[in-house]
């Protein structure tokens, strides 16, 4: 079955208009759009815009082949409403409904298919990337654009924009059956991740709760269910993990069980409280009504105005790391010890593809990984450098062989960084194609904030 949308025909139109508009100056650019799921503040400096905001179509989904052709912009939420329709759905889908197709390639994005499907550039088949010396490539693992297509990953916007995506789709089932199993033990816990990655189940991860309070979680597509479980309102979901060992959703719901509580991070914005839930509302209870609030405080600098009335110092420490599996009981141990937030989420990560290397986020095709999601703020009565935990666990991430997405606030030195995330591959990328610096650097966005 494959489906065409209207909005396809004049995607050749807007991706000219925005070729030209880029040709047309010389000055440094940068994105103008509606939403982003970066957590990093940068520097505002008066640069010129290209306005992306209408490169959220979706083109084309051909569920026989196993594809659909999305542009840039497009919210998963949308993109997923459309390949469900068709049977199937991307393969990875990103927990929150705000995250963009483009901006999960030019990113790292991860789910709980991530043991079989790898990271959402990974199920990518091809590209068209507006580059920073103006000309669109169709990048393929396969034609000249190669490099790009590898390149690209983990580049943040900092060697052009994806236009349009091709991804992998794979077939669904209407319901998804959940288990959930409880271990006391950090080494056993990983072992059983470990099993369950070469389990037939469809999905996996898991929640760390607090020391001897570990749970894994598979999901499994099925035709039928017995009940079916409501997390978009009243009931909150990552509660549920400790109360049934047993769960149905619908596969929409599925995709989404994160969404409306942010994982947990709602308690933060006192919503969970049942009273202020219901006052709240369904409508606002997701990840575009926290994201909102969290960057309104942010610029205000509230809570850290507040912490400083008490003597008190808040360091938002939000970040996803990847750690050999081998290595995950020790970096735990670590986390728990040094740095404390609970919950943490749980992922594991496997290459679909030994032989394909992403070089600007470079994991070991062969190597099991684990993800760690950990999104809070550590407080501190005692002065300490800037970024003190977030740096206390770029260290640790490094010596155990690990790599962290840069989604957020980074403090590595240049040349570290460098040694990390391909410096030497990205300097030959952009010397090809932004050879004029239209562009943001990579290290100078994510580590400089500029």
């Amino acid at each position: 079955m494959a489906s065409k949308a209207p909005k396809a025909d004049a995607y050749g139109a807007r991706r000219e208009r925005l070729a030209q508009q880029l040709r047309a100056g010389t000055a440094q650019v940068t994105l103008r759009k509606k939403n982003s799921n970066l957590f990093r503040e940068r520097a505002r400096a008066a640069k010129p815009l290209l306005d992306v905001h209408d490169f959220n179509h979706v083109l084309q989904v051909d569920a026989q082949s196993g594809w659909a052709d999305a542009e840039g912009m497009t919210p998963y939420e949308t993109l997923v409403l459309s390949t469900l329709a068709c049977g199937t759905m991307p393969a990875v889908v990103p927990q929150l409904k705000t995250i963009t197709l483009g901006g999960a390639v030019a990113g790292v994005g991860i789910e709980a298919t991530s043991f079989r499907q790898g990271l959402v550039h990974q199920g990518v088949l091809e590209l068209d990337i507006l580059a920073g010396d103006g000309n669109i490539y169709l990048c393929t693992a396969q034609n000249e654009h190669r490099d790009l297509f590898f390149g690209f990953p983990n580049s943040y916007g900092t060697l052009g924009y994806a236009l349009r995506v091709r991804t992998r789709t794979i077939p669904v089932k209407k319901y998804v059956r959940i288990g959930h199993s409880h271990f006391r033990d950090a080494s056993e816990y990983f072992r059983g991740l470990q099993a369950l990655c070469d389990s037939g189940a469809d999905f996996v991860d898991g929640v760390v709760f607090g020391p001897g309070d570990f749970y894994l979680t598979t999901g499994t597509f099925v035709d039928d269910a017995p009940f079916l479980s409501d997390y978009t309102f009243e009931h909150i979901y990552y509660r549920s993990i400790r109360e049934r060992s047993a769960d149905y959703l619908t596969t929409h719901d599925f995709l989404w069980r994160w969404d409306t509580d942010w994982f947990w991070c709602s308690k933060n914005f006192g919503v969970q409280n049942p009273l202020l839930r219901r006052l709240a509302g369904k409508a606002r209870l997701n990840s575009r009504t926290y994201t909102k609030v969290m960057r309104w405080n942010s610029r205000l600098k509230l809570t850290q105005r507040f912490g400083a009335l008490f003597g008190v110092r808040h360091e938002s420490v939000i970040q996803d790391v990847d750690i050999p599996i081998e290595r995950a009981a020790e970096f735990l141990d670590f986390f728990q010890r040094e740095i404390g937030i609970l919950p943490i989420w749980i992922c594991p990560i496997r290459s679909p593809d030994t032989r394909a290397v992403y070089p600007l986020y470079p994991l070991s095709p062969s190597t099991t990984y684990v993800n760690f999601g950990f999104w809070d703020v550590v407080k501190s009565n005692k002065s300490q450098l800037a970024g003190h935990f977030n740096r206390l666990i770029e260290r640790k991430v490094t010596h155990l062989g690990g790599i962290k997405s840069l989604y957020s606030d980074s403090y590595y030195s240049r040349e570290k960084f460098d040694g990390i995330y391909g410096g030497a591959a990205y300097r030959q990328l952009k010397s090809r194609y932004d050879p004029r610096g239209r562009l943001h650097d990579l290290y100078d966005k994510c580590v400089l904030r500029r």
